[in-house]
């Protein structure tokens, strides 16, 4: 494994903080995240859509709606 400069740890240890902590917000909010996995979104929460596909219609719908 390659060994990362100071400055790179300290970024990538920014970086996950800064995720760790948005997650933990989401997650006390009741809203869901989505993540990457095997090339497609996986939605993770209790209010996570069952059917990703479904998401796109309704984006494009509540874009319609507040124009």
């Amino acid at each position: 494994m390659t060994q990362l400069s100071t400055d790179t740890q300290e970024m990538l240890d920014s970086l996950q903080t800064a995720v760790a902590e948005t997650l933990e917000r989401k997650r006390r909010l009741g809203q869901y995240a989505v993540f990457w996995e095997n090339g497609k979104p996986v939605f993770i929460g209790e209010d996570a859509p069952h059917n990703p596909d479904d998401t796109a219609s309704d984006d494009q719908q509540q874009a319609k709606t507040r124009h």
